[in-house]
C-alpha cells in the first residue's frame, strides 16, 4: 500500500514549482491534497490534473502572510478530510540584490514574512492535528539556510530562520510521534527567479539563472516524496549543497568561494 493512502496533505504555495510538483507526484498514492496558494486560477488546473491521477484535491486561495488565513486553512481541511497528516511548509519567494543596492528596505521584512512567518503561522494552527495522528511536519527551506549566499541576503537569514525554529520544534516534539523533516533544495527551475525582487522591490519579470543546468521540479519533488515517506531528518537534494554543509565546519572560506561562483555562473 502506498504510504501516502488516503492521507491529508497540506501543501503551500501549491500553484508552482516544487509546490505543484510534489501535488502531482503525492496524487497517484490516492492523497487527500488541500492545495493553497494565492493564484486561485493556478488552483484550479492543479486540483484538474491532481484528480486526474487518483488523488483528491480542496483548492484554498490564500496568503500565508495572513495569520488567520493560515488559521483558516487548516480549519477547512480539517472540516473536509477530519484531519491533518502532513503539513507542507513550501510557500516562499526570494530576491536578486546586494544589500548596497537594495533601495526598498521592505523586501527584507516581507521575505521573513513570507518563508518564515508563514511556516510559523501554519504549523502552529496544523499542530494539534498532527499530535493526533502522528504526522509529519515538512519544511521547504534551501541551502542558502545552512549557509550564507550573495545577493539573497533577505532570503538566506529567513531560511536560516526556518531551520532554527523546525530543529527546535522537533526536540519539542519528541516523544510525540510528529516528525520534522527540513528539505534543503538548490536550484530549482521554478518561476520563483522571475519573481525574485530586485533592488527596488519589483520583480525580475525574467529567470536570471541558466535554467538548463539546474534541477526540476519533478525531480526535486521525487526526492522530497522519497524524505518524507522516510520521515527523514534533513534532505539535501545536490551534492554541492552537502559538500558544502561538511565544509563549513574546517574551511568556511571554501563554502564562500563556493556559493560566490553560484551566483556569478548563475548554476
Amino acid at each position: 500500500m502506498s504510504v501516502f493512502k488516503d492521507s491529508v496533505i497540506i501543501v503551500t504555495g501549491a500553484s508552482e514549482g516544487i509546490g505543484r510538483a510534489l501535488c502531482l507526484a503525492l496524487a497517484p498514492q490516492g492523497a487527500k491534497l488541500a492545495i493553497a496558494a494565492r493564484n486561485a486560477e493556478r488552483l484550479a488546473s492543479l486540483k484538474a490534473e491532481v484528480e486526474g491521477l487518483g488523488g483528491q484535491a480542496l483548492t484554498i486561495p490564500m496568503d500565508v502572510t495572513d495569520e488567520s488565513a493560515c488559521k483558516a486553512l487548516v480549519d477547512q481541511c480539517v472540516a473536509a478530510f477530519g484531519g491533518v497528516d502532513v503539513l507542507v511548509n513550501n510557500a516562499g519567494g526570494t530576491m536578486w540584490a546586494r544589500l548596497d543596492e537594495i533601495r526598498d528596505t521592505s523586501i527584507f521584512e516581507r521575505l521573513m514574512r513570507l518563508n518564515y512567518l508563514g511556516s510559523v503561522y501554519c504549523t502552529y494552527y496544523a499542530l494539534p492535528y498532527l499530535k493526533e495522528r502522528r504526522g509529519r511536519l515538512v519544511g521547504i527551506a534551501s541551502v542558502a539556510g545552512l549557509s550564507g549566499v550573495p545577493t539573497r541576503s533577505g532570503y538566506s537569514a529567513s531560511k536560516h530562520a526556518m531551520f532554527g525554529f523546525f530543529d527546535s520544534l522537533r526536540i519539542e516534539l519528541m516523544g510525540s510521534g510528529v516528525s520534522v523533516t527540513m528539505v534543503a533544495p538548490d536550484f530549482v527551475l521554478s518561476e520563483v527567479h522571475r519573481r525574485a525582487l530586485d533592488g527596488e522591490g519589483r520583480p525580475l519579470g525574467s529567470s536570471p539563472m541558466k535554467e538548463s543546468r539546474i534541477m526540476t521540479a519533478d525531480a526535486c519533488a521525487a526526492l522530497i516524496v522519497r524524505a518524507m515517506e522516510r520521515r527523514e531528518r534533513l534532505l539535501i537534494t545536490s551534492l554541492r549543497g552537502r559538500v558544502a554543509r561538511c565544509l563549513k565546519l574546517f574551511a568556511p572560506a571554501w563554502v564562500d568561494r563556493i556559493a560566490r561562483n553560484a551566483i556569478e555562473k548563475r548554476q
